[in-house]
């Protein structure tokens, strides 16, 4: 099992009407990630009818940077003016403890 220090919490506000194409985004994004291997787990999810959440973890910090600089991250930041809003809030993480399979 990947040892987990650090994680990313990230959370958008979908403009009115855009919250189906956020939802699609992130979904895509899975594509995406599954292409980093020093991303060990990654969840986007949805908080309520507009507002949005991904949540991943790395084993270090290199691998969280590596992450934020990725096809993802720069998707994210891209797209945030026609998709989102206000900008994305992201939030670095220490990881005190976690189960996975």
């Amino acid at each position: 099992m990947a040892d987990i220090n650090v994680a990313l919490h990230v959370q958008v506000k979908a403009l009115p009407g855009k919250e189906e194409e956020v939802a699609a985004f992130l979904r895509e994004g899975l594509a995406l990630v599954q292409e980093e291997p020093g991303t060990v787990a990654w969840f986007a999810v949805r908080l309520s009818p507009s507002t949005f959440a991904i949540f991943d973890a790395f084993p270090d910090d290199d691998a969280r940077q590596a992450h934020l600089a990725g096809r993802l991250g720069s998707a994210l930041t891209e797209r945030a003016g026609e998709l989102f809003a206000q900008p994305p809030s992201v939030e670095q993480l220490d990881v005190l403890a976690h189960k996975l399979p």
